[in-house]
């Protein structure tokens, strides 16, 4: 969340910020708010001082035998008052505790103005984008031969499930490995396994709750545990209530897993085939840093998703999320597309994210200044490197020939047991 004096100091410049984002806020229900919790606090520690008083008053007219009733009773009036203001204050909190809570992040300065991916800045393209001497296919009608089976994932599950046998389930777990392998060797990464449940402290820490609770499946109520929509939620939690020592940052850790979304109201192309799953696979990138090197973080970090699609040889393009478009929980969001044949357009296959600190804020995940011996909120990014799904629908596409097989990527050729096609 934000920070509260930037409300109380800048207001008009909040409300500014967030009209970038069509976000709705309303200045006066917040001024009026905070005025009333700052009267009734004021209320509550003068009503606490004086029963203080009373009660310290009562405990000398005891020692001098006097009459103590009219003080007793003059202290259970007070105490009948200061429980009213005590509950009015409880009240007004949470008004505003969740007032902040449904509030987005500011965004950057470098973010542009606009209010829908219409909007969204190209930064830069990389990559031919083949052409075939034949109409290319789209995955589903390639995979349905290749061991992609949407109707045996609805039998099982419903729609919007798929199973993938063979050589597809092995060419995705190839993509899965590349990943981790460059993440950990080549980019410094740790790898890290975690719950693929977590409770409603981690989602409200990362900013899915309470405003996407519809986008969750969740799976108990007693203790209340969610399936998890990305590893981004338990991964930036490692350092939910951690101080970290200044020489330990930047904290770096990718972690694979399988991510699960209602996908409340996606409707029309998405629909069709693996491009918007219930359930899906992605390999995670997580940085946690100091607030001066979030900016040169984000750069660096979203380069080390884009390694992957260079290793692959998929053409895809750079783009600067517009105001209308960045996320929630972000200050500013590049998304990676990468080219689909099948559908003659870019599509995104990673969106990588700097958090700033309101993610920090609501973790309380923070770093030791040594400079000062306080500690201070951290900052916190993260990226998909990449979408598994994705990029298996990609290099399906991509390297598709007239008959149907698919050639296997170079760099993926050593994780398949050296096949260089299948089909």
């Amino acid at each position: 969340m934000l920070d509260p004096r930037l409300f109380r100091t800048e207001l008009d410049f909040v409300k500014e910020q967030l009209d970038r984002r069509a976000f709705d806020f309303n200045p006066a229900y917040y001024s009026e708010l905070e005025i009333r919790r700052k009267d009734i606090q004021v209320k509550t520690q003068e009503l606490q001082n004086e029963r203080n008083s009373r009660s310290k008053a009562i405990g000398i007219a005891k020692s001098k035998g006097e009459e103590v009733q009219p003080l007793l009773d003059q202290v259970q009036h007070l105490g009948d008052e200061l429980k009213a203001a005590e509950t009015e204050l409880s009240e007004i909190l949470a008004a505003l505790s969740a007032l902040m809570e449904g509030i987005p992040n500011l965004l950057d300065d470098s973010v542009p103005n606009g209010r829908s991916e219409d909007d969204n800045l190209e930064i830069s393209r990389w990559g031919e984008i083949p052409s075939f001497a034949f109409e290319p296919k789209d995955h589903v009608d390639l995979g349905a031969k290749l061991g992609m089976d949407f109707e045996l994932g609805a039998k099982i599950a419903s729609a919007r499930f798929v199973v993938l046998n063979g050589p597809l389930a092995r060419l995705q777990r190839a993509i899965i490995q590349l990943m981790l392998n460059t993440h950990t060797d080549e980019h410094g990464y740790t790898e890290t396994y975690v719950p693929f449940l977590v409770n409603a402290d981690s989602l409200r820490g990362t900013g899915q709750l309470p405003k996407f609770e519809a986008d969750l499946f969740k799976a108990s109520e007693e203790p209340a545990l969610y399936l998890i929509p990305t590893a981004e939620v338990p991964v930036t939690n490692i350092v939910r209530d951690v101080i970290i020592e200044a020489k330990e940052l930047p904290v770096k850790f990718v972690c694979h897993s399988p991510c699960f979304r209602s996908e409340a109201g996606a409707y029309g192309r998405d629909v069709r085939g693996m491009i918007r799953q219930h359930q899906f696979e992605k390999v995670e990138i997580v940085q946690i840093v100091k607030p001066e090197d979030s900016a040169a973080a984000h750069e660096q970090l979203t380069g080390h998703a884009e390694a992957i699609l260079k290793k692959l040889n998929l053409p895809y393009r750079k783009m600067l999320l517009c105001a209308g478009d960045t996320g929630f929980s972000s200050t500013k969001t590049y998304d990676l597309e990468v080219w689909l044949p099948g559908q003659n357009t870019y599509r995104e296959i990673s969106s990588c994210s700097n958090f700033k600190d309101f993610q920090a804020r609501r973790l309380q995940a923070r770093w030791r200044n040594p400079e000062t011996g306080k500690p201070e909120l951290v900052h916190t990014l993260n990226g998909s490197g990449l979408a598994a799904g994705r990029t298996l629908i990609a290099v399906i596409e991509n390297y598709q020939d007239a008959d149907g097989r698919i050639r296997i990527p170079e760099a993926l050729q050593p994780y398949m047991g050296g096949l260089d096609i299948i089909g």
